[in-house]
């Protein structure tokens, strides 16, 4: 068996089931992890882990650290002067933190979708191109194809490749959602987190992404944040409540919708707060 093979093996992203007795690592371990932006702390003690190939829905009230956790997976937040951390977030069984990483190549095995979308004022196809390009693992002959195939992952292709030339910001805004979701796709991520992408959609181009991240959880991980209930039971095989800077509950989104077993947890979807 060759090493990538094993590696493969280990982390479980061969196709089908593991072998009997194989637990696959999960893509994203939480350990104890807190967080500060200068002497408030957003967040405490948070630990869990991210399963493998499926949705991974974090709800809960606004400002209570959801999304100060997906930046903390990429390290954004490194980019606010004055935060700090302590606990661990492993990728892939390797810390994210763990000195000399790089953080282009970190943020290019963790690609992120943000509330609203955002499109370089660039063409439709340099868009997309972007990360290949500064990357350098990709030559520009074969651009043409992987710009082709990260649209067609984002459902995007057959109503933008007559127009690639056009700018991005042309677009419609549930298309520069999808186009932002090409552009993270177009790296080979090995996770995909997203912002409440949908929060700045109307319901039709909502629907187009909430179908879109069905489809896309046979080939990624994704972890995403919303503040929409519906969308949370709809699309997450896990999900995670975050309240004050804490994890109160996280399990088969099932479950946790039908059956909490934290009461604020209940009294968060059923609305009588938050």
């Amino acid at each position: 068996m060759s090493a990538v093979e094993l590696r493969n093996l280990v982390t479980g992203a061969l196709a089908g089931p593991p072998a009997p007795g194989i637990v696959p690592l999960p893509v994203v371990d939480v350990r104890a992890y807190n967080f500060w932006y200068g002497r408030t702390q957003a967040l405490f003690d948070v630990t869990f882990t991210v399963p493998r190939r499926a949705v991974t829905a974090l709800i809960g009230p606004s400002g209570c650290g959801k999304s100060t956790f997906l930046r903390s997976v990429n390290r954004l937040n490194e980019l606010i002067a004055g935060t700090r951390h302590t606990g661990e977030i492993l990728l892939d069984g390797v810390s994210v933190f763990a000195p000399g990483s790089d953080t282009v190549d970190l943020r290019r095995r963790v690609g992120m979708v943000f509330q609203r979308p955002n499109p370089f004022p660039k063409s439709t196809f340099d868009n997309v191109a972007y990360g290949p390009r500064l990357n350098a693992f990709a030559r520009e002959r074969d651009l043409p194809a992987r710009v082709e195939r990260a649209l067609r992952q984002a459902a995007l292709w057959d109503e933008v490749k007559d127009r690639l030339d056009g700018p991005g910001t042309g677009l419609s805004g549930g298309q520069q959602q999808r186009l932002c979701i090409a552009r993270a796709l177009a790296n080979e991520p090995e996770l995909l987190l997203m912002d409440e992408p949908c929060s700045a959609l109307d319901p039709h181009a909502t629907q187009r992404i909430e179908e879109l991240i069905i489809e896309l959880k046979q080939t990624y991980t994704i972890v995403i944040v919303t503040h929409n209930m519906q969308q949370a039971a709809r699309v997450s095989d896990y999900t995670g409540f975050f309240y004050l800077g804490r994890l109160v509950e996280f399990g088969d989104s099932n479950q946790v919708f039908t059956a909490p077993r934290d009461e604020r947890t209940e009294a968060y979807i059923t609305g009588r707060f938050g």
